[in-house]
């Protein structure tokens, strides 16, 4: 399990501040990565074999977050954001911008350029094809290219 203490260290930052910003909860993230740090180390011989295992990792993170947010949603309505605020260390502008994106949008938004995967990384990382990948950055890019010009 060396190789997977390797790569713990070298990814858990960076797949947390990415679950952050697309979550747009940071306790949500730290127990998402929590969760699926957890899980690619029981499955390690086969995640560590994988092409991309840190978008594994993000898309397992993400799953079990989507499947907690219903489960209490059902039960209670969450609580606003502004009682959940993503930290203090993310920076400002485009990042809160992001946070206005629908999921799906900001899910390939942050896989493309907060983990730096490529289109083809990103669709296996998020169960899509690489057209929809593709039409997912393009308009989310352009809505924040919208509102950043906006804000000129």
């Amino acid at each position: 399990m060396d190789g997977f203490e390797a790569f713990y260290r070298a990814h858990v930052d960076r797949i947390y501040r990415a679950l952050a910003v697309t979550l747009r909860r940071d306790d949500l993230a730290h127990e998402a990565v929590d969760e699926a740090m957890a899980r690619a180390y029981a499955k390690w011989p086969v995640v560590g074999s994988l092409d991309n295992p840190a978008g594994w990792v993000f898309r397992v993170g993400l799953n079990w977050a989507t499947s907690f947010w219903r489960k209490l949603r059902r039960e209670s309505p969450l609580p606003v954001d502004a009682d959940h605020p993503v930290s203090d260390t993310t920076p400002t502008g485009a990042l809160f911008m992001l946070a206005e994106l629908p999921l799906p949008q900001r899910a390939v938004i942050t896989c493309r350029v907060l983990l730096d995967l490529s289109t083809a990384e990103t669709a296996e990382a998020l169960g899509l094809t690489e057209g929809t990948v593709k039409s997912r950055l393009s308009r989310g890019l352009a809505v924040l290219r919208t509102q950043m010009s906006s804000e000129e």
